[in-house]
This record gives C-alpha cells, sequence and structure tokens, in this order.
C-alpha cells in the first residue's frame, strides 16, 4: 500500500530513531492491532449463516471442512507472511502491496493476475458489505415491526435509504490516510464481532436448551424431504465455497503486515497474529455453525438473526444487528484501504508535479487536537467510490450472489496458488521433490474447491436473476 510518508531521514541524515529502514514514519502496528485487522477481515456477518452451511453439508463433512480450511488458511498465510521482504523475510526489501510481493518473487504475467484478482475481489467485498449492512439495518426496523404488530405482518422496509446512510458515513471514514491510523476502527469492529457472533450463539444454545424437536443427520438435508436431488448438489457446492471464502484475508495481509513494528521481525509477529485470528476465527465458526445447525436443523435461515430464526428477545436481535453494521463499517475500511492505497500511488508516481494530486493542505478542525491534512485528490476519488460502490448495490440488491462468484475466482489465486509459488520459488524448491508435490497437491486440490464453488455460485446468481424485482423492499 502506498502511504504518503516524509523522506526526511534519506535526505537530510536525520536520527533513525523516527523512521524505519526505507526512510518512512517508524511503523508501531503490534500483534493485537494485526489480529484486531485479522479479525475484522475474517469474521464477518457470514458467520451467521454457517448453520446453513453446515445444513447442506451435515455433522461430519460440516465441521470437517471447517477444519480443513481453517488450517489450510493459517498454512498459506505464514507462507505470504515470509514473502514481505525480498530476498530475505527478515532482512530483504520491504513490499508494501500483494502485486509487489508477487512483482518481486514471479514477476511477469502473475503481476497483472494477481492485481486483477486483488482489487477486484476488494471492490467486490465493499459493494457486498454496503448491501449486508443495510439488510441488518433493516433488520432492525422489522424486529420492532414484528414486536409491535405481531410475526404475521410482512413488515416490508426498503434498503436504500440505509445503504445511503452506510455510504455517508463510509465518505467521512475514507479519509482516514492509510492503514497505520485504521487500528482503533479495526479494535472496535472485532469487538462488535465477537458481540454479534455470541449472541447469536447464545440464542441458538438457549433455542437447543429450550427443547423442540428439529431434523439433523450425518450428511446433512435429505434428498426428497428437504431438497431435490440437483440442489442437494448445488447447495453442497455453494456451501463448501461459502466456508472456504469465510477464511481469506489474503488480500490485505500483506498490508496488515507493513503496519508492524520492525523489532521483533514482521513475518514471525505476522504469523503469531495469523494463528490468533485464525483460531479465534475457527472456535466462533464451529460453535455458530454446529450450535446453529442443531438449533435449526435441515432447515437453518441463511440468517439467523437478520432473517428472523429469532423474533425474541427482539432488544438483543436489534442490538446484534447494530452490532453487525457497525462492525461492517470497520470491515469496509479494511477493504477499500488497499485499493484506495493502490490508486493514489499509481496516479502520484504518474503526475508528480500535479498539486491537486500530492499536496496535503492542514486544516484545524474543531474538538480535534492539532490539524488535520487534507488531499483533494483523495478527498474527490475516495468519495466518488464510496458513492459508486453504494449505487451499484442499490441497483444490484442481489451482489452477494455475485460475490460468492468473485470469491471463488479470487481464493485460489491469492490465498493458495502466489503463496505456495513464491514459497518454492523463494526457497528454490526443486520440482518433483517431495515438498514440491504435496505443494502442488494442495494448490490443485484448492483449484478444484474453487472450480465446483464458482459453478454452484453461477447456479445461485441464475435463480436469482429469474427472480429479481428491481423495486423489492425487504
Amino acid at each position: 500500500m502506498y502511504i504518503a510518508q516524509p523522506m526526511e531521514s534519506l535526505e537530510t541524515g536525520h536520527s533513525s530513531k523516527s523512521f524505519d529502514d526505507d526512510g518512512r514514519v517508524k511503523r508501531t502496528g503490534t500483534m493485537l492491532t494485526a489480529s484486531a485487522h485479522i479479525i475484522t477481515a475474517v469474521i464477518g456477518s457470514g458467520v451467521l449463516s454457517l448453520a446453513w452451511a453446515i445444513a447442506q453439508l451435515g455433522w461430519v463433512a460440516g465441521p470437517a471442512v471447517l477444519l480443513a480450511f481453517s488450517f489450510i488458511t493459517y498454512f498459506t498465510s505464514t507462507l505470504l507472511a515470509d514473502s514481505y521482504r525480498c530476498p530475505g523475510p527478515v532482512h530483504g526489501t520491504r513490499n508494501y502491496t500483494y502485486m509487489g510481493v508477487v512483482r518481486s518473487h514471479l514477476g511477469g504475467l502473475k503481476v497483472q493476475l494477481c492485481g486483477l484478482a486483488q482489487y477486484g475481489n476488494l471492490v467486490g467485498v465493499t459493494i457486498g458489505y454496503t448491501i449486508t449492512a443495510s439488510i441488518s439495518m433493516v433488520a432492525v426496523k422489522r424486529s420492532n415491526c414484528f414486536h409491535k404488530n405481531g410475526h404475521h405482518v410482512k413488515c416490508s422496509i426498503s434498503n436504500y435509504p440505509f445503504m445511503a446512510i452506510f455510504a455517508g458515513i463510509q465518505i467521512i471514514l475514507s479519509q482516514i490516510p492509510n492503514f497505520h491510523e485504521l487500528s482503533w476502527l479495526s479494535i472496535v469492529a472485532a469487538v462488535m464481532s465477537f458481540a454479534y457472533s455470541s449472541i447469536g450463539l447464545g440464542l441458538s444454545i438457549a433455542k437447543v436448551a429450550g427443547g423442540g424437536h428439529v431434523r439433523t443427520s450425518l450428511t446433512g438435508t435429505t434428498v426428497g424431504v428437504d431438497v431435490s436431488g440437483p440442489d442437494k448438489v448445488w447447495r453442497s457446492f455453494q456451501a463448501i465455497g461459502d466456508i472456504a471464502f469465510a477464511y481469506a484475508y489474503s488480500t490485505v495481509l500483506i498490508e496488515i503486515q507493513d503496519t508492524l513494528k520492525s523489532q521483533p521481525a514482521e513475518n514471525k509477529v505476522m504469523k503469531k497474529a495469523s494463528f490468533v485470528g485464525v483460531t479465534t476465527t475457527t472456535i466462533f465458526y464451529v460453535l455458530c455453525g454446529c450450535v446453529g445447525y442443531a438449533a435449526f436443523g435441515n432447515n437453518a435461515p441463511g440468517n439467523f438473526l437478520t432473517g428472523f430464526g429469532f423474533y425474541e428477545p427482539f432488544w438483543l436481535i436489534d442490538f446484534a444487528n447494530v452490532c453487525i453494521a457497525v462492525h461492517l463499517i470497520g470491515a469496509y475500511q479494511v477493504f477499500a484501504q488497499p485499493l484506495f492505497g493502490f490508486v493514489e500511488s499509481h496516479y502520484s508516481q504518474k503526475y508528480p508535479d500535479n498539486k491537486f494530486i500530492t499536496t496535503e493542505h492542514a486544516v484545524n478542525i474543531p474538538l480535534l487536537c492539532g490539524s488535520y491534512n487534507i488531499n483533494f485528490f483523495r478527498l474527490v476519488w475516495r468519495t466518488a467510490y464510496v458513492v459508486v460502490t453504494a449505487l451499484v448495490a442499490m441497483i444490484f440488491p442481489f451482489f452477494n450472489d455475485f460475490l460468492g462468484l468473485i470469491g471463488a475466482a479470487s481464493f485460489y489465486p491469492l490465498t493458495v496458488y502466489f503463496p505456495i509459488e513464491i514459497y518454492i520459488a523463494q526457497n528454490k524448491i526443486p520440482k518433483y521433490s517431495f515438498s514440491w508435490m504435496w505443494l502442488k497437491i494442495l494448490s490443485w486440490a484448492c483449484l478444484v474447491v474453487s472450480v465446483v464453488a464458482a459453478a454452484g455460485s453461477i447456479q445461485g446468481l441464475a435463480q436469482d436473476v429469474k427472480t429479481y424485482k428491481p423495486f423489492k423492499t425487504q
């Protein structure tokens, strides 16, 4: 990520105490802030839909797939963490972006392919988060409506005003210059994710403890009873894809690592942060998925907070949905900042003498200590980006299914293929050696997962397009 920082230490020979080895202002990130970034990026409101995924796969395959992809994600993230510096993981030259890492270790056409996968995914995620946050905001109003008028009432409410509110908040937060100043927002968002996940888990436990018979099985939904044969296959594909993509944070891993202090070594701290983030995520995923399946059985809803698997206590449902919205406000920024930095870096290098692009203007803002630097290009470009993503979300409210397709297309190259290829190149692993073979087998297996998940997403998207009504409200 490009971060506009002073270079005085290199130019004037000032003390290096305030600057890192690349001449940029000393990084202050720690394992805590990196873990918060990871948890914010990984634990989305999708955790509440894992009960549906487990319902499609059953008690055997569901938890097994969850654990398998947690291991794969952690393993490949450790490989990627070692590639932050080149040629060595400790004393090499820093890379500020995923594309930079691929350029340093692999080069060629793979750099462009990496950029297409990474930034395409980031754009898709920010649009998807706009839709999901508005659904959670609408769920608060619907919950109050159901409580007041009864569960039989339709309570139809438009998403559009809430998408506009979400976009307005993002326009303000998007003026945060870079990832280095985002740690407080990630910590708040991580706390929110724990809050609504815990509420969903608690309500599911209460439902199980309250008795009532629900159908569960070792193989999940039953053909001929719950679903047809073809639907069972497609839904299983979608469930595997949803679980695989639920762990992915490689799109922002290098940018997170670039916020860490130089000592101890960034790769070691990032590996520890990845372990904390993935372990924490896995615990919540297994608990929410399995307990949610036990509570709802084969009829588990896609999201048991916004899909109204629960109606009471309505105030607790409201609070959980507010937590989801707040979390997504922070998560949007975690995924948008690398894209913002990439565009701003490109144009500042292309037009270094353009004052509109490069000049920072100090502005005193009431109630804030000191002044705040405003860059007009950053203000215009980031505002335009937020507005466009909000408009796309309004025009295509079924975009979340399209996001599954984007996830399928980007999961394999970003989470598996590039980390493995970089590791092989970095360590000069001989072709057809044991290590080379098992790494390739892992890569090919994940490619198969991406293909079948993409097929499931395309089938789901086709169904949505058939039933799409432009002005349908939630």
